[in-house]
């Protein structure tokens, strides 16, 4: 995936979970990638996984893709211009109750992350909601609110990789993207 940026873009860096952080000749242009969102599912064979790709100019994200190829499912935003999935405009769904509304989460892997500080988090909300999901690909989980199939998401301690391309088809698609502590630094472009 890499090569194929560098070939179409030369010159922008990049940032991966799994290629590390390569700074390009174009200081304006870096692309923000996580080739396999949702490793464990695609190990198990749960079609719950993407490729997501983000692109940043002076530290703001300017374009989204996300692909499900186990669905064919294409979602791509560019600053300004909209959200699309696969050629049809994305709106975020327009549900106002918290009671009607379906929401999904991240669970931190084993070793990784604040379990008992989740199971708190988990408590506090699922009797406030109609639906609590959790489906393991970050970058779904907000292109599926971006869709208006889910009505909200969070996770804790995510990377940029996971957030890149979602958020601003999020916002492309009407929604609201925000976070705390070093999240919301992530976000804050």
């Amino acid at each position: 995936l890499y090569q194929d940026l560098a070939k179409a873009r030369p010159g922008y860096g990049f940032i991966g979970e799994e290629g590390g952080t390569r700074e390009g000749s174009d200081k304006s242009h870096t692309w923000i990638v996580d080739p396999l969102d949702g490793t464990t599912n695609f190990l198990h064979g749960i079609p719950q996984f993407a490729i997501s790709i983000g692109l940043s100019r002076e530290g703001t994200i300017i374009a989204g893709v996300i692909y499900n190829p186990a669905n064919d499912e294409l979602y791509i935003a560019e600053r300004g211009k909209g959200a699309f999935l696969n050629d049809q405009r994305l709106r975020v769904a327009g549900r106002r109750q918290l009671n009607e509304c379906v929401v999904a989460c991240g669970l931190p892997h084993i070793g990784r992350g604040d379990h008992e500080e989740f199971r708190r988090e988990m408590t506090a909300i699922q009797d406030r909601v109609a639906g609590l999901r959790r489906f393991g690909a970050a970058s779904l989980d907000m292109a599926f609110v971006a869709a208006g199939r889910l009505d909200g998401y969070w996770e804790r301690n995510l990377q940029p990789w996971d957030l890149a391309a979602g958020q601003i088809i999020v916002r492309e698609a009407g929604g609201i993207v925000s976070g705390i502590g070093e999240l919301a630094k992530i976000l804050r472009k």
